[in-house]
């Protein structure tokens, strides 16, 4: 080894080298066991070393969250806007739920890194070429992206939470009794479809 290359560049370490590392971690061992140690000793490199690549943890943190959101293609230009923000939804849905350690990250991190905005600007380009104006397709994509977040964290809680209880009182929450004997949608993927079919219905309306 040349003394002026350290061990992290001897064994080619990349960014997106320790980005995967510390996915596979988090989702082995949580997002508690991140550090920049255990990322090094994931790889075989001193810690050091992966600081030329990654600035510190927030910048690891943002990374983790571009990890899960360009894993997941952008609205395509083929067939209708409709189904392409559907599309877009189930796959983000999708990536999330492969990764449940870290959607609360997700939910509290913007993490707009470069890749990120890349898939935001052709989200934007495909709603544009739908007749639609800039500022109105990028609140669709924060819609989407919100509601599919939202709905990844209830489903990964460790708590169950978005679901009606199979057993109530019909003297104290009547219609409550009622809804549930009715049936109704009967499991958390029907509900958001249900959820995201009428948000996207509604985004075909005129604004007011």
């Amino acid at each position: 080894m040349s003394p002026n290359r350290g061990r992290g560049q001897n064994a080619g370490l990349t960014r997106q080298a320790i980005l995967q590392a510390a996915l596979a971690l988090a989702d082995r061992d949580g997002l508690k066991a991140l550090s920049m140690r255990r990322i090094a000793q994931e790889l075989g490199v001193e810690a050091m070393s992966l600081y030329q690549h990654v600035g510190g943890k927030d910048a690891l943190l943002d990374g983790l969250v571009e990890q899960l959101v360009t894993r997941v293609a952008p609205p395509p230009g083929a067939g209708s806007w409709q189904e392409g923000l559907r599309g877009y939804a189930h796959a983000l849905l999708d990536v999330l739920l492969a990764h449940p350690h870290v959607v609360p990250l997700v939910l509290t991190r913007p993490a707009l890194t470069s890749r990120n905005l890349r898939v935001m600007e052709e989200g934007l380009r495909t709603l544009r070429a739908a007749g639609f104006p800039l500022d109105r397709a990028l609140d669709m994509l924060y819609a989407v992206a919100g509601f599919v977040v939202g709905h990844a964290a209830l489903m990964t809680a460790d708590t169950p939470g978005g679901s009606v209880p199979p057993e109530v009182d019909p003297q104290e929450t009547p219609l409550l009794a009622e809804a549930t004997r009715a049936g109704g949608l009967s499991g958390a993927g029907e509900r958001f479809d249900f959820a995201l079919d009428a948000m996207v219905r509604g985004f075909a309306l005129p604004s007011r």
